[in-house]
């Protein structure tokens, strides 16, 4: 393509969430990511990002609604359907750890063709993939 730069990636995606103390504990205590910035913006606002240890993949920007409308997409982001995908390279383990933290499973593991799959909900209700993708080769 011409005019774009060849080197670009989908760098942060936002979460709106109700509360940034509450869904930075969440994120940090049952997925294990950390929490890679916490900046006060004022009036109240916060600049709070999370990501999966390791650095690995897009960071999540979690935004604390602050009119009606933007509340009234806390926890259905993408109508309904599966909103993210959190990739592993073992499933059974991070499941496993999952389970153990109160993570809510919505379905038992499943192998697809493009690898094992279980769908679960995050603290607001937004839907997930927890995935290991089938190894090529």
């Amino acid at each position: 393509m011409t005019g774009f730069a060849k080197n670009r990636r989908v760098a942060t995606v936002t979460v709106v969430v109700s509360d940034y103390d509450e869904a930075v504990a969440w994120y940090v205590d049952k997925l294990g990511f950390t929490l890679a910035e916490d900046v006060d913006l004022g009036g109240g606002k916060r600049w709070v990002v999370v990501a999966p240890a390791g650095g690995q993949g897009a960071r999540l920007l979690l935004a604390e609604a602050s009119d009606a409308e933007q509340a009234s997409r806390i926890g259905n982001q993408s109508g309904g359907r599966v909103f993210l995908f959190l990739e592993t390279d073992d499933f059974a383990r991070d499941h496993r750890a999952m389970l153990a933290k109160g993570v809510e499973f919505r379905e038992a593991p499943r192998f697809e063709a493009y690898g094992t799959v279980a769908v679960f909900a995050d603290l607001h209700g937004n839907l997930w993939d927890l995935i290991e993708p089938k190894r090529q080769g």
